[in-house]
């Protein structure tokens, strides 16, 4: 209860004082690729439910529905602001949405794609599928796109047994910082 509460009153402000910079990068989106600014791709929440996660679309409108690092050459598919989205981390921006709207939280485990299973059934056996989904996570401020998902998922198992409102903030400063440098930023 109280890191819903957490959520609300950092996301409602967070979403009113980013509104300008959010409305420019999607103008930014449309000019630069053709078809919608956003992208609603479908994830696994608390408790395996799916939701649809809200991102600002950096990829072309034909790039198959997979996860990055599974795609032969996912530069590819880039838009041509998709690589500056993704490395400042702009692109998560409409999550702010999801949070507000309780689908995601802050801090948890990354939101998994519908299709990846591995990670799915990992999650699941070490119970971390119970946790509502962040935008940032322990994961991701150990290595996030670099690291392979066993040890993606050990984290996230360490984040569920760990977890107080001490280490979220802990892990939202180390994020801060860690976008600030753009560090762990694969494509």
């Amino acid at each position: 209860m109280i890191k819903r509460l957490f959520d609300l009153v950092l996301a409602i402000p967070a979403a009113l004082i980013l509104l300008l910079p959010v409305a420019s990068v999607a103008m930014a989106v449309r000019l630069t690729s053709p078809g919608p600014a956003l992208y609603w791709s479908d994830r696994v929440g608390r408790h395996n439910r799916l939701f649809k996660m809200p991102k600002f679309r950096s990829m072309r409108i034909d790039t198959p529905a997979l996860a990055t690092h599974l795609l032969g050459n996912p530069d590819q598919y880039l838009t041509p602001i998709g690589s500056f989205l993704r490395k400042s981390s702009l692109d998560e921006l409409p999550q702010l949405w999801s949070i507000i709207k309780g689908d995601m939280s802050f801090v948890g485990p990354r939101p998994a794609l519908f299709n990846q299973h591995d990670l799915i059934a990992l999650r699941t056996g070490l119970g971390v599928h119970e946790l509502v989904p962040g935008l940032t996570g322990w994961a991701q401020v150990n290595g996030r796109d670099e690291l392979p998902i066993p040890q993606k998922v050990a984290l996230d198992a360490e984040y569920l047994n760990r977890r107080t409102l001490l280490f979220d903030l802990r892990i939202l400063w180390m994020t801060f910082v860690k976008v600030l440098r753009r560090d762990g930023v694969a494509h």
